[in-house]
């Protein structure tokens, strides 16, 4: 018997008011159980509004969106979800307390998530004197605190520092070896083909292609890496604005 996927997409679409053009076309996708699906694709391809989807944030004008079984989600946001004001450790307890949980659980958790992510040490440090690579890291421990079955990050190493993107990276890649099932977006695609077990291009909110890395390499002939395969497939460079 086949299994439900976590996550079912089928002729998605979604237009905001004003644009010339819908955010999403027809998307159809879907993500199993325990893997990381990457989302690849230039800047204004729809990659955002199909999390915002995803994650009950925005609603579709057409097609459907199920998750099967999910229980929880665990978003990582591009934009930075933090208060400056508090500490890391109090940033984890306010988000943990959000999301229903408390008590000595709350308290193993932010702890387990802060040593996770090497921010022990500044766990009683204001994220407004952190790096810029320590509140991405404090970003996602925040997306991971409730053991979410899907996590959904939105470009979570954009702009750090080589160590906080190894780290981001090492935390991401043991979690989805133990089970946990991704929704990934990156600019990285070195990063995609090192994490996610299959990837979809997507250009002006539609799916270009999809499936593992290495099919999507097979099937274009004489393209060395993703990047290659993407600049085929949306005549761009994967950060061109235009």
């Amino acid at each position: 018997m086949t299994q439900t996927p976590l996550l079912q997409i089928n002729s998605l679409c979604k237009r905001y008011p004003g644009a010339a053009e819908p955010a999403l076309d027809g998307v159809s996708l879907r993500v199993e159980r325990g893997e990381c699906f990457g989302l690849l694709g230039p800047n204004g391809a729809g990659k955002t509004t199909l999390l915002g989807l995803a994650c009950g944030l925005l609603k579709p004008d057409s097609g459907s969106l199920s998750l099967g079984g999910a229980g929880r989600l665990g978003l990582v946001p591009q934009d930075i979800a933090l208060y400056p004001s508090l500490d890391g450790r109090e940033n984890l307890l306010f988000f943990g307390r959000m999301q229903g949980m408390g008590g000595p659980a709350l308290e193993q958790a932010a702890r387990s998530m802060l040593g996770q992510l090497g921010l022990a040490e500044q766990a009683g440090k204001r994220v407004e004197a952190y790096s810029g690579g320590m509140k991405r890291r404090l970003n996602l421990a925040v997306g991971l605190l409730g053991s979410p079955d899907l996590l959904v990050l939105d470009e979570p190493t954009v702009g750090v520092d080589p160590q906080s993107r190894l780290l981001i990276h090492e935390a991401l890649a043991r979690l989805n070896r133990a089970g946990m099932s991704m929704l990934y977006t990156t600019h990285y695609l070195k990063e995609a083909e090192a994490l996610c077990g299959r990837v979809a291009i997507l250009d002006h909110g539609r799916v270009l292609a999809q499936g593992a890395p290495a099919e999507l390499l097979s099937a274009h002939p004489g393209c060395q890496s993703l990047d290659d395969v993407f600049l085929r497939l949306t005549g761009r460079a994967v950060r061109d604005d235009a």
